[in-house]
């Protein structure tokens, strides 16, 4: 467990727990409000983020912040990570081992970020943070609460690229996020009174 947001980053940068930092240009830490109550968990990062070292700046990156822009959602607002930190090859999907050597520095990013809600966008991140047992096509839209999280599964941007079909999906599960920060943002006022 790392108590700080440098040393964690300074021990992802010397990290070589599996393959990826092999081929990596940069680690793709993770960006944002370092206080969010909203989370946004990828699975990796692709060529863009990693000549850039910032999560979701590609294609999909480009996508998500229009569905952002669209729905009022402020990127400076929410903590934006991946599963794994390196990029995969030809952006295929993280491996098995390549997720569990990054899983801790994620679970740590969640500790510090200490988030009330978390989106996993697709199935490498449904499967890594709330089990195997879980399918994106049959969980996404639908809330899961463990340990006080509540988790909104839904399609990770790069599917919209490649069906764009699963858009509308893809906004109807953020209104529900969305909706859902409003209304505790407003009880947590009326609390406050």
């Amino acid at each position: 467990m790392f108590k700080t947001w440098e040393e964690l980053e300074e021990s992802i940068k010397n990290c070589n727990r599996c393959k990826l930092w092999k081929t990596r240009r940069n680690i793709v830490f993770g960006t944002g409000n370092k206080n969010a109550r909203l989370m946004f968990i990828g699975e990796g990062p692709g060529a863009d983020e990693d000549r850039l070292g910032i999560p979701f700046v590609g294609r999909a990156g480009k996508l998500m912040d229009l569905a952002f822009e669209t729905l009022g959602i402020d990127r400076s607002e929410v903590y934006i990570a991946n599963i794994v930190k390196c990029r995969p090859p030809s952006n295929r999907n993280p491996e098995n081992d390549e997720a569990m050597a990054c899983l801790n520095y994620l679970r740590n990013q969640v500790i510090l970020v200490k988030p009330e809600i978390i989106v996993l966008l697709g199935s490498v991140a449904l499967k890594n943070i709330l089990g195997k047992e879980y399918g994106i096509t049959d969980s996404r839209g639908k809330w899961v609460e463990k340990k006080g999280i509540k988790y909104m599964p839904t399609w990770h941007p790069a599917a919209l690229l490649r069906d764009e079909t699963k858009k509308v999906d893809f906004i109807k599960d953020l209104k529900k996020v969305v909706e859902l920060i409003t209304s505790t943002k407003s009880e947590n006022k009326d609390e406050k009174r």
